[in-house]
């Protein structure tokens, strides 16, 4: 609920642009302590099929035959899911419905359970549209979206001197990471409005949601520490809603996940 509270704060940017004021160092792979990297993902809610004691549904990946929990970056992908399972397999949708966890939570739930063979993996799914966005800003550097849940940074600057741009929040600097092309394009906006000599360095760079925890799994800079992923609209509204509500819809830690014959 903590971080559903911080994240209340930050509602009020969604009327404006984003307050962009300095630039910040490019990430270096240096680990960070498991701590730390729950602290910058458990703002971020992620949204997952549960059963009725709220245990996350483990499916079978169709690709490699593997037990996963599929965790729906967006609600509304999740709820899509949701009534095809209604149509395929009624029994089962009887007895399911969708929920939310903090995505630090499910780190830390896959980092305490790593060496159970029986422990299932974590299979992120993005939002759909995000796809096609990053796709096109790869083509564009002459790269290829290689899958996973794209995340967008802001980068400024020539050469060795080249960093992400930070903002000011709750008067601590952060260096956010968005969900939505949008956004991150806003912050490249709002940059360029009140730094014109380096206007024309600015860029969005597109990386994965798992490899930027596969970076902060092997990094101890401390640096990384003033990550902040920026979640989406839909997600802002839904914290906002689950404040709202006192808290009784807040992200919260994993339980054991529930079998499910669900593909």
């Amino acid at each position: 609920m903590n971080s559903l509270i911080r994240w209340g704060k930050t509602l009020g940017l969604l009327g404006s642009a984003v307050l962009i004021t300095l630039v910040g160092q490019t990430l270096k792979a240096l680990a960070l302590p498991t701590d730390e990297v729950v602290k910058i993902l458990q703002g971020v809610p992620v949204f997952t099929l549960t059963n009725a004691q709220g245990a996350p549904l483990v499916a079978v990946d169709n690709n490699n035959k593997q037990s996963v929990i599929r965790l729906y970056v967006s609600q509304q992908e999740a709820e899509k899911t949701f009534q095809q399972l209604k149509k395929d397999k009624p029994d089962i949708a009887s007895k399911v419905s969708v929920n939310s966890l903090s995505l630090g939570a499910m780190y830390k739930f896959a980092v305490e359970n790593a060496n159970k063979p029986e422990t299932p993996k974590l299979l992120f799914v993005p939002i759909l549209s995000e796809i096609d966005n990053a796709s096109k800003i790869l083509t564009a550097a002459g790269q290829k979206y290689q899958g996973g849940v794209p995340l967008y940074a802001v980068s400024v600057g020539k050469d060795k001197e080249r960093g992400y741009i930070m903002a000011q929040l709750d008067n601590k600097k952060v260096t956010p990471f968005f969900f939505e092309q949008k956004q991150a394009q806003a912050a490249a906006d709002e940059f360029k409005k009140s730094h014109a000599d380096l206007a024309s360095t600015v860029k969005i760079d597109v990386i994965s949601l798992e490899g930027l925890v596969g970076e902060l799994q092997k990094s101890d800079d401390q640096k990384l520490s003033s990550l902040l992923l920026w979640p989406s609209e839909e997600s802002l509204k839904y914290i906002q809603a689950a404040i709202q509500n006192q808290g009784k819809q807040a992200p919260g830690s994993p339980k054991p996940p529930a079998p499910s014959n669900k593909k």
